[in-house]
């Protein structure tokens, strides 16, 4: 709720505050190389030490704070590092809680559990921009104070997270000095399969941009501020809605299958963003980018959990994560760069056409049997 409370706002008010399309781009792409390097390192801390529960209240703790941080000055420095400090908060926790993810589960349930986490994470992104959307209607163009809103339900996080219980994991005592990037040796000790498709996962990240150019192809083609932030939330709904049946079939039919045939929806939402449309066709991309959001977000991490050893599952979950940020750093950078030199149009219909290259190698690349569930 916290975060996703400012998301569908966070374009229109750094635009309001001087902020052109290109430093948005680069902003994004900072934050996103921050979230990635610390998911790696702090994945890989997690499993050195054995602990797991720390890294999560640390992490949103972090998070929280950065919320009010943001509107104390629009000076850009200062900006990118409240974003900056909120994707740090990201970072060090997102590895961890996927690890406890994976160990409350079984193989055979891992789209299952992922897909329940993903559906609850997404109702926290219906609630956070619903309230936003109630709060500008009566209070146009108050951005500002939707920022030291947005830190209650981020303290309320933290304060939920001290009801997990801890855990401390079996590990070796000799390795109790962690360089920042030791998570990037595990790329050369991991299983081959991993590889594989971590590689298909990071081609289609590198031209994967934020959200927030959707957001903003919407706003460009004449929606006012209520239905950007409403189309928002009804993606986000949808995307709650099926992301644990989708998970649940994931399991029956093959992860590998389902996520597919979430590529091939993101590849047709971006072909329609590339032409003006109405509401009503906007509406049906955004539905249809909820469905690809189910089919990919938590079965990515539940296919990796599955073929990478239970010891190493948050250095595995948070090299692929760490990697995947600095991808869509420099995705977002790529787009706004696009988009400033060539238009809306290209930068989507290219990215279109590179998503359905990465599903023509995941049909074709060879997987052993045990991958696909």
């Amino acid at each position: 709720m916290a975060s996703e409370m400012l998301y569908p706002i966070m374009p229109i008010y750094l635009k309001s505050i001087g902020f052109s399309v290109v430093l948005i781009g680069v902003l994004e792409g900072v934050a996103e190389a921050t979230a990635g390097f610390s998911k790696g390192y702090f994945g890989k801390l997690s499993d050195v030490s054995g602990k797991r529960v720390p890294f999560v209240q640390v992490g949103y703790a972090l998070s929280a704070i950065s919320k009010p941080m943001m509107a104390m000055f629009i000076y850009p420095l200062w900006i990118f590092f409240a974003r900056t400090i909120d994707r740090l908060g990201k970072g060090i926790r997102t590895g961890a809680r996927d690890a406890i993810l994976s160990d409350e589960a079984t193989p055979e349930t891992k789209g299952k559990v992922f897909g329940f986490h993903r559906s609850m994470d997404t109702m926290g992104a219906v609630l956070g921009p619903a309230f936003a959307l109630i709060y500008l209607y009566y209070f146009p163009a108050d951005y500002k104070t939707l920022f030291f809103i947005a830190f209650i339900p981020g303290l309320l996080a933290v304060i939920a997270s001290f009801g997990l219980k801890k855990k401390t994991l079996i590990v070796q005592k000799e390795k109790v000095f962690t360089p920042f990037f030791s998570f990037l040796k595990y790329w050369k000790t991991s299983p081959s399969n991993y590889r594989r498709v971590v590689i298909g996962l990071l081609v289609f990240a590198l031209f994967n941009s934020s959200d927030v150019f959707l957001l903003l192809r919407v706003k460009q083609a004449g929606l006012d501020d209520t239905q950007v932030i409403g189309i928002y939330i009804f993606y986000n709904l949808v995307y709650a809605l099926f992301a644990f049946p989708v998970g649940i079939i994931a399991d029956k039919l093959g992860l590998k299958k389902i996520f597919i045939i979430g590529l091939f929806l993101f590849a047709i939402v971006y072909f329609g963003m590339s032409f003006n449309a109405s509401l009503y066709v906007y509406i049906g991309l955004f539905f249809l980018y909820g469905i690809y959001a189910a089919a990919t977000e938590g079965i990515s991490k539940a296919w990796i959990s599955n073929i990478t050893d239970k010891k190493d599952t948050a250095t595995a979950i948070g090299t692929y994560s760490g990697l995947q940020s600095i991808c869509a750093m420099l995705a977002s950078s790529l787009t706004g760069f696009v988009w400033y030199q060539f238009g809306a149009t290209v930068a989507f219909i290219s990215t279109a056409g590179v998503t359905l290259m990465v599903v023509v190698y995941f049909l074709t690349e060879p997987f052993a049997p045990a991958e696909s569930k």
